[in-house]
């Protein structure tokens, strides 16, 4: 058996505001946006660049109930893992783009690792896995 989790869902206030701060700030790659008339709504895809794995569907919320987990889809935890081959390129380049770090890098028995929020406040890990992680290991 084989499976994957292809997309994950990220509530989102507006469509073009999340879309220029994963493609212009993060340097993710727009996958996908597509209007759906039938639901009145877009399926807007980005991933990470040059990335073959999980992807992140940009989902506006349209209901107040979903507008309350805004920024806040992990309860105040960090909510996604953005693993780089480069890390101090990547930090540098996102401090550059206004992008706030809330913890700065450390060095973890796993790899490099800094806080960042996302345009909304979600958190985010950015990493660079040692090469014998168990994740490095099994993505080569």
């Amino acid at each position: 058996m084989k499976q994957n989790i292809v997309h994950i869902a990220l509530v989102v206030r507006d469509y073009d505001e999340a879309i220029d701060f994963y493609v212009n700030k993060l340097k993710f790659e727009l996958i996908e946006d597509t209007h759906q008339p039938e639901q009145d709504k877009r399926w807007v895809v980005v991933a990470p660049p040059n990335s073959t794995g999980v992807t992140l569907l940009l989902a506006k919320a349209s209901k107040e109930e979903q507008e309350s987990f805004i920024g806040n889809q992990a309860g105040g935890r960090v909510f996604l893992f953005l693993n780089t081959d480069d890390f101090w390129r990547d930090y540098e380049r996102m401090k550059s783009m206004g992008i706030e770090f809330i913890r700065e890098p450390k060095e973890q028995d796993y790899g490099t690792v800094a806080v960042f929020k996302d345009l909304y406040g979600n958190r985010w890990d950015l990493l660079q896995l040692n090469s014998d992680h168990s994740i490095a290991v099994r993505n080569q």
